[in-house]
């Protein structure tokens, strides 16, 4: 019963075009080979995820409120733009300076760092899972689960911030501390937990508060330069505001913060949100002491300015024996106590815009405006003035500088007093909605994610150096592009499996991959395998195309070495005989050929022994196993096979050789590497190509087939070997093949 398997025949594709078939059959071609990358990546991706150390996040909120502070600037604060003055985006910079970062470092001492000597890759899963030093582990620096150190105060002069230091446990809450140098670990000394060490001539002071480890741990003992550990703390803190839109502000912060250790993390998220509040409160107290120190400094000279002008009003009265206001003198004077009053206080807010503000700025000109006006307005009043009667002007002025005077004192007392009760009192305008809380969960490695993408980029990979390799590989896979180069293809020997186990792999020093010997002929062994039958096809198209050659030799070449010209010479050599003929098969490569390996005889006695006339044909041609079939090994190997070849002893070898059998089968060299084959074809009236199966491409074919036709070889055709049924082909190409048994 037969077994076709015949697809849909498909186009051969052309060279420059991308068959979709041929690359869908690639993949199924190599499905196993896919599953088995993707499989170890996704793997992979499963051990990162278990191996990599978790990170965690906390957070922590705090708001900013609008500025309530008291100032010297009263009720033209707000024209001046600074009632409610507070920026969002000013104060998230306050809360990631080094200001606040730095003295979070000192806070919490972030300078000094401890990392324990962990087993590589594993060692800190293994501590996170709680997994104690075995037995056999003892005395190994590696520390395990259960194990730590706390570090109570650690200084080291400048030159050696950065410098790694290593702490070993040692018996009896004892250690030592040993530096890494040129010249291996050195010593520095040993310590008792507890006591405060000096090593390295006073340059590092060291007090260890606890250490529960196994003699032999080590810990890494290293203390940064302030800006590396505030650049470590601002590398994981983020700032952000919560809600709002756009043109208005919230207040509310949001702060983050990134780390291995959870309680770190909350120590310093906590860390940043108090001391981000005590430095705005001290901002804030230092703007009302600011103005409190200025107004003090004013009050002893308008006490001084107010004793002055009382005597003077006293002086005046006693000596013109006391002289009485009109009431419209007394109206005088009231107006000038008012405008005196506020030209002191825009006097102070001058003083104090003055250390915010350039005179140019529109703030400071509404100021001087409003000043302008007031002394317009004061001098009005002194024109009035001028118009009383002598003693009238003198009595007003008088009496206008103490009231005045009098007046602005007790107001520069009255504010004082606000300040010192506002400084008192200051609370900032931040406050710590939530404190610092960590979560449970890491959030970084996303086990899930990884373990996907992993397989995903397994997957990808894989394909993408399947797809690569076919497209790269351009060896022939069908006799129908073989064809189309214009050679007839005589036969398409399929790859045999029993062929393999009748194989063994020779290396030769000068050869970079092994060469497959033959060690028995398929066609005595297995005479009803497809590649035989294969071959029987062949001897019949032989029979055919022989008929119009000159004489009964047939070559076998082809382009490069490991085609399968051997085995194709043999085992047709084989069928043939095994009809009826008398054949001779002659390895005619006297470098590498090992025709003789199939027979089970020795390469000796040969050709080459033939050639130089050292032995007789009948002394080196030997009979095999199957009657009719006689066969010549390659001989020694001489040093200039291709002169002996052209040689008359080779052509009166083969004239003899035609005589005695009915064919005559020469397996040659490759013909790009050497010219023997082009040397045996031209005393040959057929000559055969062999291409195998997806390793030599169409355009090699042809470069050999030109090389052969120019020196005067005419390629009868060509022989497809090694043809495999794959997915790529059937899917490509189109692969026939039938068995009958």
């Amino acid at each position: 019963m037969s077994d076709p398997q015949n697809p849909p025949r498909a186009a051969a594709p052309a060279d420059d075009e991308i068959d979709l078939g041929r690359l869908f059959g690639l993949l199924l071609d190599h499905k196993w080979l896919i599953i088995a990358i993707t499989f170890v990546f996704a793997l992979g991706g499963v051990a990162y995820a278990l191996l990599a150390t978790p990170v965690y996040q906390g957070d922590a909120l705090v708001q900013v409120e609008r500025r309530s502070t008291v100032s010297p600037l009263g009720d033209l604060a707000e024209v001046f733009g600074q009632e409610g003055e507070s920026s969002t985006a000013a104060e998230v910079q306050i809360l990631q300076s080094r200001m606040v970062l730095g003295q979070v470092v000192d806070r919490i001492g972030l300078e000094t760092v401890v990392q324990p000597r962990t087993l590589p890759v594993i060692g800190n899963f293994i501590r996170r899972h709680g997994i104690e030093r075995p037995e056999f582990m003892a005395g190994k620096p590696w520390v395990w689960a259960g194990e730590q150190l706390e570090v109570g105060r650690l200084d080291v002069a400048d030159p050696l911030r950065g410098t790694p230091l290593t702490l070993r446990a040692l018996e009896g809450e004892r250690f030592e501390v040993l530096r890494q140098g040129e010249e291996g670990e050195r010593l520095l000394g040993e310590g008792r937990v507890g006591q405060l060490v000096d090593f390295h001539d006073g340059a590092i002071t060291l007090r260890i508060a606890a250490l529960d480890a196994a003699p032999g741990a080590e810990f890494t003992l290293l203390k940064r330069s302030l800006p590396a550990a505030i650049g470590n703390i601002k590398g994981r803190l983020s700032v952000s505001e919560v809600g709002g839109g756009r043109g208005s502000s919230t207040g509310m912060l949001r702060l983050t913060l990134t780390g291995t250790e959870r309680e770190e993390i909350r120590r310093s998220l906590n860390a940043v949100a108090e001391t981000f509040l005590t430095q705005n409160v001290e901002r804030q107290s230092a703007q009302a002491q600011q103005s409190l120190e200025f107004l003090r400094d004013q009050a002893p000279e308008l006490r001084a300015q107010l004793a002055q002008a009382e005597d003077a009003l006293n002086d005046y009265r006693v000596e013109m024996d006391s002289v009485d206001l009109s009431s419209e003198s007394q109206a005088t004077i009231q107006q000038f106590i008012a405008l005196e009053q506020q030209l002191n206080e825009l006097e102070f807010q001058e003083a104090e815009l003055a250390q915010r503000f350039t005179p140019n700025h529109p703030a400071y000109q509404t100021l001087l405006r409003k000043k302008r006006q007031l002394q317009q307005e004061r001098a009005q009043l002194n024109e009035r003035v001028n118009e009383l009667p002598a003693a009238q002007q003198e009595i007003v002025r008088l009496t206008r500088d103490v009231e005045v005077t009098q007046a602005i004192y007790v107001n520069v007392l009255n504010k004082i007093q606000e300040l010192e009760v506002a400084r008192a009192g200051t609370v900032g305008n931040v406050r710590i909605i939530d404190e610092a809380l960590v979560g449970a969960a890491p959030i970084e490695p996303k086990k899930p994610l990884i373990v996907v993408l992993a397989t995903l980029l397994g997957g990808m990979l894989a394909v993408g150096m399947v797809l690569v390799r076919g497209l790269l590989n351009r060896g022939v896979e069908s006799p129908e592009q073989i064809e189309e180069a214009g050679l007839p293809v005589y036969a398409t020997v399929p790859l045999s499996d029993e062929q393999q186990k009748l194989v063994r792999r020779v290396k030769h020093k000068r050869d970079r991959h092994a060469s497959a010997i033959a060690t028995a002929v398929l066609a005595e062994r297995a005479p009803a395998d497809n590649a035989i039958e294969a071959l029987r096809g062949l001897r019949t198209s032989l029979h055919f195309a022989m008929l119009e050659a000159d004489d009964n030799r047939l070559v076998i070449t082809g382009s490069s070495p490991s085609v399968g010209k051997s085995f194709v010479s043999i085992n047709l050599g084989a069928v043939c005989a095994q009809a009826g003929q008398r054949v001779l098969v002659v390895d005619a490569d006297m470098r590498k050929g090992h025709v003789h390996n199939a027979f089970g005889g020795r390469s000796k006695q040969g050709l080459s022994e033939l050639l130089a006339g050292k032995q007789g044909l009948d002394e080196v041609v030997r009979h095999s196993n199957l009657e009719g079939l006689d066969y010549l090994s390659r001989g020694e190997s001489p040093p200039n096979p291709s002169e002996l070849l052209m040689h008359q002893r080779f052509s009166d070898f083969l004239a003899t050789a035609s005589e005695r059998y009915d064919l005559v089968i020469l397996d040659t060299p490759p013909v790009l590497a050497v010219t023997d084959a082009a040397i045996v074809g031209r005393q040959c009236g057929t000559t055969l190509m062999v291409a195998r199966f997806q390793q030599n491409p169409v355009k090699e074919i042809q470069i050999a087939t030109r090389r052969l036709e120019t020196a005067g070889v005419s390629v009868k055709g060509a022989i497809l070997n090694a043809m495999q049924r794959k997915a790529a082909t059937y899917y490509g190409y189109g692969y026939y093949n039938y068995s009958y048994k």
